[in-house]
């Protein structure tokens, strides 16, 4: 029958042949279009949802009914086939987000590892101690305080850490390397904890305080140190002589002296130290650099001790006291020269004269008497010095700048000792006591000199004529007899003598003061 149609009849059958296949060509690239514009509402579901497996999704499609015909198998195929790609393609990307802070993970044992920081579960717990952590290899870490192991070792000085992390952190000793900058002063700093504490210093806060002494502290680290003070316990033994430390810090460091490690090295001239601050300290000779500033009268200094030691000149802190009489000082090497003095014991002599004293600076200071050199140069009137200190004081008389002021009457001083005399005359202090007559006195000096009228010592001698003395004055003016020097001249006549007692008799000849007192005889 079929061979029998007319041409008009196959041309009305491939005409209904042709639209059927346009209908499912078309429908195919609806659906295919429907899919491309419902995807991202998927993948966004996708992402919102915390647990859901692309698995389960794409088992889900594939349960639901179809209602085509066997035509459109093929349909079906394509979107079945397109589905699983677009899962793949969201489950590489992330489908599994942290409800609690948006974050996404590739892998269902990452979310649970995650949303432990917000649960606070802590499932790994040290056998040994009993202290807990989120992650093992935190207590992987943590077991290594206990066996003692240390498996990151420095290549430059063998030093070996129980953590990568501390050892990157002690690598930049090494290297210089200080990426934490402070904003408002531009210093840098190798660990950002001392970051944190330099930052402190410019808000002048000391949150941390002691409840024993009520001393304040920037950071809590010192507060620690300092109570340790307090207690008098010091834990840690040195292996070689066996004197014992506060810290564990300061025992490496004595440490050092015994065997000789140097691990710090400055890169300008290659000399080494055995501890960073002091490598730190040294650095600043090559960089002139003064950054700490006193805000009383503008003095520099390299340290912060120093400006904290040079402050109490202002305040008036004391805060070392002899237990033996309860004289407080301002510095403990002050304390150390001064307990010497009970003792009695000079351990310090000079080896061209044989004289002894408590402090090694006394002796310093005494061998430059047998130098003679004066590297110290006023840059005013070129006056020269033997020591910068006295430059110092020299200079301020040029400049007329008096530091030192006295709270009672607010008198100013060119030098701290000055101060200190003065204020005797306020309190009526005499702390110098002659241990033969009882006297006592305001100045060290004035004690000396009385004591040598009980020992007979007479240390100044005349290379003239041998003749000894117990003051230096007196040698002086002894000398004038060998040099015809005569300095006190008369306003009245112009004669000249060699002692200021002769020139005072003398001049009682022109005001008639001598007459007067031989008639009242």
């Amino acid at each position: 029958m079929n061979g029998g149609l007319t041409g008009v009849e196959r041309h009305e059958g491939e005409e209904a042949a042709s639209r059927r296949n346009y209908s499912r060509r078309n429908y195919r690239r609806t659906i295919v279009k429907m899919e491309f514009e419902e995807e991202p509402c998927r993948i966004k579901d996708e992402e919102t949802e915390e647990h859901t497996d692309p698995m389960e999704v794409n088992e889900d499609k594939q349960q639901k009914p179809h209602h085509f015909t066997n035509e459109d198998a093929v349909v079906s195929k394509t979107e079945k086939s397109f589905t699983q790609k677009q899962a793949g393609k969201t489950a590489v990307k992330g489908s599994l987000t942290c409800c609690q802070c948006g974050k996404s993970f590739t892998t269902k044992g990452n979310l649970t590892v995650h949303m432990r920081i917000h649960t606070g579960e802590k499932p790994f717990t040290c056998s040994q101690c009993g202290k807990s952590f989120t992650f093992k290899s935190h207590l992987n870490r943590h077991m290594r305080i206990h066996t003692g192991e240390k498996p990151f070792t420095c290549s430059q000085c063998g030093k070996s850490f129980t953590s990568k992390v501390q050892l990157k952190s002690h690598m930049r000793i090494h290297t210089g390397e200080k990426p934490f900058t402070c904003s408002q002063c531009g210093k840098s700093f190798s660990h950002k904890s001392s970051l944190d504490e330099h930052l402190r210093c410019h808000s002048g806060v000391k949150s941390f305080s002691c409840d024993q002494c009520e001393k304040t502290f920037v950071a809590a680290s010192n507060l620690r140190r300092h109570l340790k003070v307090h207690t008098g316990v010091k834990p840690h033994f040195c292996s070689f002589c066996g004197k014992s430390f506060l810290t564990q810090q300061t025992l490496k460091e004595h440490e050092s002296i015994h065997t000789g490690v140097k691990p710090y090295m400055c890169f300008d001239c290659e000399k080494t130290f055995s501890r960073s601050s002091a490598l730190k300290t040294h650095q600043i000779i090559h960089t002139g650099e003064k950054p700490y500033k006193c805000s009383q009268c503008g003095n520099s200094f390299q340290q912060k001790g120093n400006l904290n030691t040079h402050m109490r000149i202002h305040t008036g802190e004391k805060p070392f006291t002899c237990s033996q009489c309860g004289k407080s000082f301002s510095h403990k090497s002050h304390l150390d020269n001064h307990l010497r003095r009970h003792s009695g014991v000079k351990s310090f002599s000079c080896d061209q004269c044989e004289k002894t004293f408590f402090a090694e600076p006394d002796l310093r200071s005494h061998l430059q008497v047998h130098t003679d050199v004066k590297p110290h140069v006023c840059s005013f009137c070129g006056k020269s010095f033997s020591r910068l200190k006295s430059l110092k004081v020299h200079e301020s008389i040029h400049t007329g700048v008096k530091p030192y002021m006295c709270l009672d009457c607010e008198k100013t001083f060119i030098k701290f000792s000055d101060l200190k005399q003065h204020q005797r005359i306020h309190t009526g202090e005499k702390p110098y006591k002659c241990s033969h007559c009882g006297k006592s006195f305001t100045q060290a000096g004035h004690l000396k000199i009385h004591e040598r009228n009980h020992t007979g010592e007479k240390p100044y001698k005349c290379s003239q004529c041998g003749n000894s003395f117990p003051r230096k004055g007196h040698l002086n003016r002894h000398m004038r007899i060998h040099t015809g020097e005569k300095p006190y001249k008369c306003s009245h006549c112009g004669k000249s003598f060699s002692q200021a007692g002769h020139l005072k008799d003398h001049e009682k000849v022109h005001t008639g003061e001598k007459n007067v007192h031989m008639l009242s005889v």
